[in-house]
């Protein structure tokens, strides 16, 4: 298993985990869906439906996300994000990726450069020093910071580049949350209104069983639930630096600093909420980190999001 893959299941089990009390589905149907999406543990629950009724959207359900991920997986070798990756370069992009990429172009901005999908030949630096046991130097981080750089993706159209050689981007940081955006906008289109999904990052549509908003916990790492969450047409999502480390002590997080190579996290555990999971995912992988006054800033420009946990 990657460094990459062990990371986002983490999350996907830990981080913003639904609870259901058996005594609040007591007379109403309910059908669940266990899988996986982008290499993560998925899962999914529908309020008032028979299992039998809900296998064709569960059907429809898994089709998307293949779909998605021929899209957006860094597993994939012929996937959209993995031929841009290689080729540098994607004369027609999906409109889903065209449009992913246009979320990233405005949190580069609103984060001052901390959320950056750019910094994927960092991360490949890392992982594997990692592997051997040992740490990048300087000159090897510079020399993979100088691969790195938003303003060096170009768009045009759907048209995609690069601007520099050996270019490559991640969007493990937001990917999932836009795939469950998807999700959810297709449930919808079944005329569905009270969902669970949980795809490494979490939505919540209409109620639960009990008729009480979802319930949704928030994570440490060693999984000890630190804070429950209510839910209602908003989704959810938290990273942690330290879920997965990049050295034997355990003390480099995952995070990224684009801006200098470095691991930079300030903060160990960051929730966030929105109406959009993938907006939701993008922030709170960059508010780790950001100064809490630069997070301030940005939840006060964005009146549907909310700051669930900082710490």
């Amino acid at each position: 298993m990657s460094t990459a893959l062990t990371r986002r299941r983490f999350i996907a089990l830990t981080a913003a985990t639904i609870s259901l009390s058996g005594n609040a589905l007591a007379g109403v149907p309910v059908a669940r869906w266990r899988g996986t999406a982008l290499g993560a543990a998925a899962r999914m629950t529908f309020v008032g439906m028979e299992p039998k009724r809900a296998a064709p959207i569960f059907a429809a359900v898994e089709a998307e996300i293949g779909r998605l991920e021929r899209i957006f997986s860094l597993y994939r070798e012929n996937s959209e994000l993995s031929r841009l990756n290689a080729e540098g370069h994607l004369a027609v992009a999906s409109m889903e990726l065209v449009e992913l990429l246009s979320l990233c172009d405005a949190l580069n901005e609103m984060t001052a450069g901390a959320f950056d999908p750019t910094v994927q030949p960092l991360w490949q630096l890392y992982a594997e020093r990692s592997a051997s046991g040992k740490r990048p130097s300087d000159i090897e981080i510079d020399a993979a910071l100088e691969k790195c750089g938003w303003r060096h993706v170009r768009r045009r159209d759907r048209e995609l580049s690069f601007g520099r050689p050996g270019m490559a981007i991640t969007l493990n940081g937001i990917a999932q949350g836009y795939v469950t955006d998807r999700i959810a906008a297709l449930l919808r289109s079944f005329g569905l209104k009270d969902v669970a999904i949980d795809i490494g990052e979490v939505a919540a549509l209409g109620r639960a069983p009990s008729g009480a908003p979802w319930n949704a916990g928030i994570a440490a790492p060693d999984g000890t639930i630190l804070r429950e969450t209510p839910l209602t047409d908003r989704a959810l999502a938290t990273s942690a630096p330290l879920a997965t480390v990049l050295d034997r002590e355990g003390r480099l997080g995952h995070i990224l600093d684009p801006r200098t190579g470095r691991p930079g996290a300030l903060w160990q555990l960051v929730s966030v909420s929105a109406q959009s999971a993938a907006l939701a995912d993008g922030l709170s992988t960059a508010f780790c980190l950001n100064a809490r006054g630069a997070i301030d800033a940005v939840v006060a420009a964005l009146p549907d999001v909310k700051l669930e946990y900082l710490a």
